[in-house]
């Protein structure tokens, strides 16, 4: 009878620890000196460990920075908002709850998506993350565009496209860190005015 590997749930404990260690290492140094700045032995340093055990645990530096950008992914709030707009047929109401479903994600992962994210794009290794996740934002805005124009909502002589490009002008990553960041708003006010102009944009006026 054979034996099966041993599981050692305090092993499996211990690795994960050190895995999330060695995340946490290296998000603050790409975001204090950014990604081609840093280096995996500043990582391993950071985390107190050795550098085989950086590669061993979390992969290469491309590998920590696409484990940092992921959760994006997993954020309830985007299901969670084209749930509500499914289930509207107010126009003004539908682009409320994208609006305030963009800002909910900004608020929880906003140094990953202003700061790691665009990091992401010039890594190979990372691309691939970097470009699941804006297609994943673009599908997003794409459902909110044929709602919209199922319902007939849309201001005349716009297409389901344009729309789409629209929202995502407005309200898509760009957007946020020039007004929060570069002009000091809070994701609060930006999230209704950004709103309000998208409404203006989208919808047909009076």
């Amino acid at each position: 009878m054979g034996v099966g590997r041993y599981h050692s749930p305090r092993r499996a404990d211990a690795a994960a620890a050190t895995r999330a260690m060695i995340l946490a290492a290296g998000r603050e140094l790409f975001l204090s000196q950014g990604y081609a700045g840093t280096t995996v032995p500043q990582i391993a340093r950071a985390a107190g460990v050795a550098v085989p055990t950086v590669y061993s645990s979390a992969g290469g530096k491309a590998d920590i920075l696409a484990a940092l950008i992921e959760p994006i992914t997993r954020d309830p709030a985007v299901a969670e908002t084209l749930a509500a707009i499914g289930g509207s047929t107010d126009a003004v109401e539908i682009l409320t709850l994208v609006g305030e479903g963009v800002r909910r994600t900004h608020e929880r992962h906003w140094d990953v998506i202003v700061e790691l994210f665009p990091q992401s794009q010039s890594e190979p290794a990372a691309a691939e993350v970097y470009d699941r996740i804006l297609r994943a934002y673009q599908e997003a805005f794409g459902a909110v565009a044929d709602r919209l124009a199922g319902l007939g909502a849309l201001r005349p002589g716009l297409s389901r496209d344009d729309a789409l490009d629209l929202l995502w002008f407005y309200l898509g990553q760009a957007a946020w860190p020039t007004l929060v960041r570069d002009r000091g708003w809070s994701l609060e006010r930006t999230a209704r005015w950004l709103t309000a102009q998208v409404i203006g944009a989208l919808l047909p006026v009076g």
